[in-house]
């Protein structure tokens, strides 16, 4: 399986398992360890993802500063141990476990920022743990609104996660991936072949629908408790724009969404009427979608640099 840094990252970087005291391992790299003097940065990838899709951005965003990206708990090469089956319960083993990680790490104080799901669990651990969180950011973030009582309100989400839902039914959100065997890697390729031409800067295979589908084709753990967070694919049972006015208020944040993304856009502005008192920006990113850091990775690495020198 393809390990980031195998042929891709310049700056000097550390890749291994951070145990934590639960017996559970974290797959962790850090990029430029030796840069001290700044806070540093720490990345939360989304759903079905790795610390592989930040490839395109590691090497920028840590040229002055140490950053961190990680294999959430139940995701790609981190242990996979059973979740809750209820929504809090899951969303709270999530938000401990990246706890305990920045314990067992030794990171006094971070930028954080999330993207999808990732954001949803970067935002509830900033609601927990609000004086480690030096600024927010939130990329695409998955469940923040309410959903709708109107169907027409509803917005679209791209085909392949209709043709994805249509196939798996009750079933959880990647099992087509497992049953698919050997045949996975080509099935991803089907279904997302964008994600070949994001990544073609670095990779003339199909490096990447490989790296997919290995972060995904193994005992499905995260994405149980990511089922039990959600009611349909798109919608929360706990929604974040409840619950985002709970973080302290001299936390800053910043949205930044895909201008043709299928999430809800209009949630940062639902997000600065909640926090009236506190530092909210939202922004639209032109040509990209979902994958915002992947479709347009140099406007958002140089937004994300800015972000993290407006801190210090």
């Amino acid at each position: 399986m393809w390990k980031p840094g195998s042929s891709s990252l310049q700056n000097n970087f550390l890749a291994r398992y951070v145990s934590l005291p639960n017996q559970n391992k974290i797959w962790t790299v850090t990029v430029s360890p030796e840069l001290r003097d700044r806070t540093p940065l720490v990345m939360v990838h989304g759903f079905g993802g790795g610390v592989g899709l930040w490839i395109l951005n590691m090497d920028s965003l840590s040229a002055r500063r140490t950053l961190h990206t990680f294999d959430l708990l139940g995701f790609g090469r981190s242990s996979r141990p059973a979740f809750p089956r209820d929504p809090e319960g899951a969303e709270d083993e999530f938000v401990t476990s990246i706890e305990t990680w920045r314990e067992t790490m030794g990171i006094p104080s971070m930028i954080l920022l999330g993207h999808s799901l990732g954001g949803f669990l970067a935002t509830s651990y900033s609601i927990k743990y609000p004086e480690r969180v030096k600024h927010l950011i939130l990329v695409d973030p998955w469940g923040f609104p309410l959903r709708p009582t109107d169907p027409s309100e509803i917005r679209a989400p791209p085909t392949w996660v209709k043709a994805v839902a249509s196939v798996l039914g009750r079933s959880n959100p990647l099992a087509v991936l497992r049953v698919a065997g050997p045949w996975g890697p080509g099935l991803v390729q089907r279904f997302r072949p964008d994600f070949k031409r994001k990544f073609a800067d670095f990779f003339e295979d199909d490096t990447i629908s490989e790296y997919i589908y290995h972060c995904n084709a193994q005992n499905p753990s995260g994405e149980t408790a990511f089922k039990s967070m959600m009611e349909s694919f798109g919608w929360a049972r706990r929604p974040m724009l409840e619950r985002i006015h709970l973080i302290r208020k001299d936390v800053p944040i910043t949205m930044i969404y895909g201008a043709n993304t299928w999430i809800d856009t209009s949630t940062g502005k639902k997000v600065k009427l909640q926090r009236p008192d506190s530092y909210v920006r939202d922004m639209e990113i032109e040509g990209a979608s979902h994958h915002v850091y992947a479709d347009q990775p140099h406007i958002f690495n140089a937004v994300v640099e800015e972000i993290c020198d407006s801190v210090d």
